[in-house]
């Protein structure tokens, strides 16, 4: 069994994959500083509350974007599973080309977004991963990275307008029945989720309109990507573990 394992800014999203079939997912924080011991013991235990043995873990892969905690995460691996992840970085087969500045300082998670994206979807294809940062990327027919943006999450977004502006409150981020807000909460959620929608929207045409590719497919995914997906057409698909499907494919070409 292959773990793949996505460390995210916000949390860490467990895979478990018997060949390319996705058995079973579960996750932690990632904002909580936790020791090798915590980590190995946390994994450990989970797999055991879902019928799994330690035995069962022939492989993990790891994203990462989280540098702070890679080297305990790691470490808890090898402690307690005896086995030394794959990390997608620097040198890891991925079937793409990265066409940025610098590849080296391109996120993992973007990168294996990316390569799910094409894998499955084919090329030319956006993917665009709603998570506590944006990101929206164009991949070629050729399988060709070249960028894309970074924008702050709505989640992020909304937490900094809180904080930023005394009278404003934390709010639940979902889509108010009109844009027109008739308090400060409506008018808050429909700036969040209308702008998102518009602003995806933009980012999209535009990145058709300079690659000249008509006929792009675009996948979405992510914490919030199902609610953006269902509200516009630009959207394709939204496949809530395109991440996850990425490492899968990646561990699959390093062998």
């Amino acid at each position: 069994m292959l773990i793949a394992i996505d460390i995210g800014n916000t949390d860490i999203t467990f895979g478990l994959f018997q060949g390319k079939k996705l058995n079973d997912t579960f996750r932690m924080r990632s904002k909580v500083n936790r020791t090798s011991d915590e980590f190995g013991m946390f994994m450990l235990e989970v797999l055991s509350s879902k019928g799994y043995r330690k035995k069962d873990v022939s492989a993990v892969i790891i994203a990462s974007v989280v540098p702070a905690i890679n080297h305990s995460f790691t470490s808890g691996i090898i402690k307690y599973f005896g086995i030394r992840p794959i990390i997608v970085g620097a040198g890891i087969k991925t079937g793409i080309k990265i066409k940025t500045v610098n590849p080296q300082l391109t996120g993992a998670d973007r990168i294996v977004d990316a390569v799910a994206a094409y894998e499955l979807y084919g090329g030319p294809v956006i993917a665009a991963d709603f998570g506590t940062a944006t990101t929206i990327d164009l991949i070629t027919p050729a399988g060709e990275f070249m960028g894309g943006v970074i924008v702050p999450g709505i989640h992020t977004a909304a937490k900094e307008l809180s904080l930023q502006a005394a009278k404003l409150p934390e709010i639940e981020i979902r889509k108010p029945d009109s844009i027109i807000g008739k308090d400060t909460v409506t008018s808050m959620q429909g700036g969040l989720v209308y702008g998102y929608i518009g602003q995806t929207e933009y980012i999209i045409r535009r990145m058709k309109e300079e690659s000249g590719y008509d006929k792009v497919h675009v996948v979405a995914t992510g914490g919030l990507g199902k609610m953006i997906a269902e509200e516009t057409d630009y959207i394709d698909y939204y496949d809530s573990n395109l991440t996850l499907k990425g490492l899968q494919i990646i561990y699959e070409k390093q062998r």
